[in-house]
């Protein structure tokens, strides 16, 4: 049976889901540079070990309200094709396996959020667990398409 390992992490009440392999690190949070006139969801850029990496709230991301940064906030560092970003997150919960048989396409009202994040919805027992594409995470300003 084929299976999947995702790094998990939490957004207020809902828990989300990206594939391991395109995790590289998982940071606390150091001080971020502003960048003026970038997307409204792109926080600024980190300087990490000498590469200036670009960093996404993913509650704005998502159109979630703002919280403050807690103990448990971290950056979850991934590479994507060739680009590299930080998405900052509430809490990095854990890192498990799930079947790729529990794993069903996005509903078509996805859950309040623009579809296009979603790639599935995992059932592990009673929890759902959202599992991002994170292909279109980044959107427009790295693929120069307004809104995408």
């Amino acid at each position: 049976m084929a299976e999947e390992q995702l790094v998990t992490f939490s957004l207020g009440s809902e828990e989300f889901g990206v594939d391991i392999m395109r995790v590289q690190e998982i940071i606390r949070i150091p001080p971020i540079t502003r960048v003026p006139k970038a997307e409204t969801y792109i926080e600024g850029v980190i300087n990490l070990r000498g590469n200036v990496i670009p960093v996404i709230s993913l509650r704005a991301r998502f159109g979630m309200t703002p919280v403050e940064e807690t103990d448990l906030s971290r950056i979850v560092v991934l590479q994507v094709q060739t680009k590299v970003f930080g998405v900052r997150v509430d809490a990095v919960t854990e890192v498990l396996r799930i079947d790729t048989e529990a794993i069903e396409p996005p509903p078509p009202i996805a859950l309040g959020m623009d579809s296009q994040f979603i790639r599935g919805v995992g059932k592990i027992g009673e929890r759902l667990l959202i599992l991002l594409d994170l292909d279109h995470i980044m959107g427009g300003e790295t693929s120069n398409v307004v809104g995408a």
